[in-house]
């Protein structure tokens, strides 16, 4: 069984990695004897973030010390079953008299001969934004399209999609204008089960502009992703996120961690030295390219004009839209936008 414990002295950065690394939603907080202290989830990490605690603080703060257990020996299946319904929960540690941790179930274990009533099938549309020209990715671009550069012998839309059709999505759209042609013939050969739509910009417009030829044509919430960035995360608990929240965009974004290989100054009030930071390091979150919208932002967006998504979220804003973020590990997170990004990503996947 896979080790999921972590001590409480963690950080929020590592503990973020660790549930990434070990695919679950929980982790089990212990002490140095093993003895369970508490649960930490991925939601219990995202809240913690988004009330602004620093990358680095300790879980000490977020982490629920008041979690569900199971006695060892003394449970039966079906009341696991029960409780995990009840509590809406995806894991319970099992311990024994001292409360040391003997093992755990997953709600996929518990439920392993019915139909998993939490894995809700994902039917939302997704926009893939495909029309630019990857000038950062020439020479392969001035002959590609950047969504069709090779990736471990797929194009890296191929890749895209895939993460979206494991979750039960089967509705793209895709704006092309740079080698659209070559974009459509693609498709063609490949014949995919799901549909595709084009969208065709006839001048280049932005990570954005290209939306507003969808307006009237959705619904309800629907994503827009870039065409080379790949997400690891579950999409279904994003857009949840995205309407419990009432948001009219939620922007994935990645932790990320920089530290500056240089001693740097800080300077006093009057302009004189007052210490120097030996290499210091910062975090922030990162827009990775990654979208939930609803259909009312769309109006936003001005017709044949150039225009980023940047420029919507300010609009939005402006408007008196709510704009959320999603946060996610870096490790969530492929972008093969340019060389050195691409050259990563080949390796990882």
């Amino acid at each position: 069984m896979k080790d999921i414990t972590i001590k409480s002295d963690i950080t929020i950065n590592n503990a973020m990695k660790a549930l990434s690394e070990t695919g679950k939603k929980c982790l089990l907080v212990v002490d140095d004897n093993n003895k369970l202290l508490g649960t930490l989830t991925d939601g219990d990490l995202r809240r913690g973030i988004l009330k602004g605690i620093d990358f680095n603080n300790s879980i000490e703060e977020i982490y629920n010390q008041d979690p569900i257990v199971l006695k060892e020996g003394m449970f039966k299946m079906e009341e696991v079953g029960a409780i995990m319904t009840a509590r809406e929960i995806d894991l319970v540690a099992i311990i024994d008299e001292h409360w040391r941790v003997c093992s755990y179930l997953t709600w996929e274990e518990v439920f392993s001969n019915v139909k998993n009533p939490k894995k809700k099938s994902l039917t939302v549309p997704i926009v893939i934004m495909a029309g630019g020209k990857g000038a950062r990715l020439e020479p392969f671009t001035k002959i590609l399209p950047k969504p069709l550069i090779p990736i471990q012998e797929k194009p890296v839309i191929e890749h895209i999609l895939e993460r979206f059709t494991d979750v039960g999505v089967n509705e793209f759209i895709i704006t092309v204008n740079y080698k659209s042609l070559i974009m459509k013939a693609f498709f063609e050969e490949l014949k995919p089960d799901y549909s595709v739509d084009f969208v065709e910009e006839e001048e280049p417009l932005g990570t954005a502009g290209g939306l507003k030829f969808l307006e009237n044509k959705f619904n309800g919430p629907f994503m827009v992703t870039n065409c080379d960035i790949i997400i690891k995360t579950d999409y279904s608990d994003l857009y949840e996120f995205h309407k419990k929240n009432g948001y009219d965009i939620t922007l994935v974004a990645s932790m990320k961690n920089y530290t500056i290989p240089y001693g740097t100054c800080e300077l006093n009030d009057e302009g004189h030295l007052k210490q120097i930071n030996e290499k210091p390091e910062y975090e922030f979150l990162v827009n990775t390219g990654l979208y939930v919208l609803n259909p009312n932002v769309l109006s936003l967006i001005p017709k044949n004009k150039l225009y980023h998504f940047t420029h919507l979220i300010k609009d939005a804003q402006k408007s008196g839209n709510r704009v959320g973020v999603y946060p996610i590990d870096d490790d969530a997170w492929i972008d093969i936008g340019q060389w050195a990004e691409y050259q990563k990503a080949v390796e990882r996947l």
